[in-house]
Formats: structure tokens, sequence, C-alpha cells
């Protein structure tokens, strides 16, 4: 099937996925008057005088906003803010239809950190949360660090912490499988990213010691060759201090983790993995090396991105129970630790007795995956102290 026209056809046909829905029938000159003046006067007053019941009084207590500068949107490149839009329409539905979320798209149009830091930060008090979505790297990494600094909302860019959950829950288990241990597995990322570079830093978190990061220029290093997000993963892995390029990386490897472009892995690169190697080949729409050729050459377990093969690897397994979890305790913060835990509770939906070489991750409608994260998320939260109910 053509999907990319189909839905040229459906979107003129839907005329935006989003609507508003008033949750307050206003029949009447007293309905009127408490929805709207006089009434109104009463609660914006309340909340002046603490602000915390604007979670009480408004929606803000269920609503994310889900930010874009269009720099780097599904794949496409620096498509700009409008072309971005019915990306971030698609992921507002899905927080709602996931979770019983409401999202509001916005889309920015500025691409310099300082404008867009303070765009975001003077309208986060709207909302109970922030959803950074498709914007470019290196940007991505200030503009969540300095946002993460400055609001009292939780901020997750999920295009880093999404993608680094679910897929650390696929390898968790992918591991069980194969009879390795994260501790010890040799593990190669290739593509250094916002999705590569936060993947290896939770794989790190997961007790990750044998990990290489690898981008188009082969593997990094701290030079000036590649830039300072790259530079600081760079000091973090490669204890061995390989050089060279992915096919150097990847001799021996356990792993093979691909967020970066199709075709980058051969056949022959598996040939040369360990014993029982697991690919994931996470580049879309066109993977890394096709499922068939990989298994072909050796691989144990192959996950990708697509919807059509077995083992996807899904953000929306993460990012729905992420923020449900954190705004059912009005988190200030999304941290490191809610994350593993996330990661953690989805890995666990599948039993030892379960577990496969086609069967390591939930499926994404999996009714049990909102509830579990979710669940998880919160207890994290208070226990690491920044739930406020």
């Amino acid at each position: 099937m053509d999907y990319q026209s189909l839905s040229c056809k459906k979107h003129l046909e839907w005329k935006g996925k989003l609507e508003v829905s008033s949750r307050v029938k206003i029949d009447g000159k007293e309905a009127l008057s408490l929805a709207y003046t006089p009434g109104v006067a009463g609660p914006c007053l309340a909340i002046k005088e603490d602000p915390s019941l604007s979670y009480e009084m408004t929606r803000r207590h269920n609503t994310v906003a889900v930010v874009t500068d269009g720099s780097a949107i599904l794949g496409l490149g620096n498509i700009g803010p409008e072309a971005g839009m019915p990306v971030m329409e698609g992921k507002c539905v899905l927080f709602k239809e996931f979770a019983d979320i409401d999202a509001i798209p916005i889309c920015v149009s500025t691409q310099d950190v300082d404008e867009l830091v303070n765009t975001i930060r003077n309208i986060s008090n709207s909302f109970g949360g922030i959803n950074l979505e498709d914007i470019s790297a290196p940007r991505c990494f200030e503009v969540e660090a300095r946002l993460k600094e400055t609001c009292d909302v939780p901020v997750f860019h999920d295009d880093q912490h999404g993608t680094a959950t679910v897929l650390s829950a696929a390898l968790q288990n992918a591991l069980k499988v194969v009879g390795k241990d994260i501790r010890t597995a040799n593990i190669v990322i290739n593509g250094a990213g916002s999705a590569g570079i936060a993947i290896a830093d939770f794989l790190i978190a997961l007790g990750a010691k044998q990990l290489v990061v690898c981008d188009k220029a082969g593997i990094l290093e701290d030079s000036d060759l590649f830039n300072e997000a790259q530079r600081r993963i760079a000091r973090l892995t490669n204890p061995s201090r390989k050089k060279g390029l992915l096919s150097d990386a990847v001799t021996c490897a356990d792993v093979f983790v691909g967020v970066s472009a199709a075709g980058a892995l051969k056949a022959e690169d598996v040939r040369h993995m360990a014993k029982d190697p697991i690919v994931f080949a996470m580049a879309n729409p066109t993977p890394e090396i096709e499922p068939s050729v990989a298994l072909e050459a050796g691989a144990r377990i192959v996950a990708t991105g697509r919807s059509d093969l077995p083992n996807q690897i899904n953000n929306v397994l993460a990012f729905p129970g992420i923020f449900r979890g954190a705004l059912d305790v009005r988190a200030k913060d999304i941290n490191e630790e809610m994350l593993i835990a996330a990661s953690r509770a989805l890995a666990d939906l599948i039993p030892p007795e379960e577990l496969s070489e086609t069967n390591i991750i939930p499926l994404p409608f999996d009714k049990r995956v909102v509830p579990a994260v979710a669940a998880a998320v919160a207890k994290a939260a208070r226990d690491t102290g920044v739930a406020r109910i």
C-alpha cells in the first residue's frame, strides 16, 4: 500500500486530526456566568493567591505541549514548522488515544536556541508537561537542558529518551534470550545524533561498559571532527580505544544498534560479529540492513522500527505511559530513574517463559503497557522526590 499518497488524501478529508471539545455545557445564563464572567473571576483570584490551584481548576493537570521547530521532522530533515504540523498533530492523537492525555501541537518559527528556549519557557505554565519533538542535534541537547533548569514542569525530548527507553527494554530481553549480560556485552551504536547519544547514556546507566558509538565519519573520538555532545559521549565509551569505521567497530560485537541510515550495515559485517548477534536496525523507513539479510548472515535476533515485522521498537510504548505517570503525581521533572523504571516495566511485560527471538517487546496496542509504565514512573518520581502529590 502507498501509505504516503493515501495519507495525503485522508489528511485533506480530515482537515486536521485534532479538535477542541468542551467539558462544560453552556446552555443558559447561569452556566455562562459560572464558566465565564462574572463567576470566572473567583478561580482567577484563587489561582493568583496559590498558583498550584491551576492544576486543580483548569485542564493544565492533563495537558502536554508537543513542541517542534521543524528542524528534524520524522527523518525528512529541516522542512519547517508548518510542514511539521501533521506529525505534531499525530503525536497529540497518540497521547490522547493511548493515555487519555490532552496534547497541543506547537510549531515554533525559530531555530535559534535562545528564542526557542525563551518561547517554550514562557508558555510552560499553561501545561503540565512539555514534549520536545523533532529538534535537530546538537541543538536539542542544549534546548532540553536549559528548559529542565528553568521550567517547573517536566520536559522530555522523545527523540532522545523515548527511543532510548523502548530500545533498552527490548535489548534487556534480547540479551536474556541469547544468554548475555549487558555489563560484558560488546555493543556498537551507529548514529551519533539525538537518539544515538541518548541510547548510549541510557545503556551506560543500565551497566553497559563495552560500548562504542559511531557516526558516518567512523568511531567517535574526543577530537574536533565531532561536536561537543559527540565528544562527551566519546569520553564515556570505547574503553579499548578502537579506531576506524563501523566495519571495524562491529567486528566481534554482540549487539548492533542502528539509528542512522539505510544500508549502513552489510551482511559481511553481521558475519564478523560475535556468536548469536543481536541487530537492532532502526533507520526509517528503510533499516540499516534488511532483516532477512541480517538473519541469513547469522543474526540471532533482529528488531526494527517497522510495524510489519516482529520486535517493533516504537516510541508509543514509552511516551504515553511516561507522561501519564508524571502527570498523575504532578512531577517537576522526568529524571533518569523514572526512565529506567519505565524501561524495566516495559521489559517485564514479557515473562521469561514467553521470551523468544521474535518476542522481546510488547506490541504497541498491548493494553497493559501504559498502566504498567505509568505506575513505575509515578513510583520512581515519588522515590526520587520530584512528585508533588
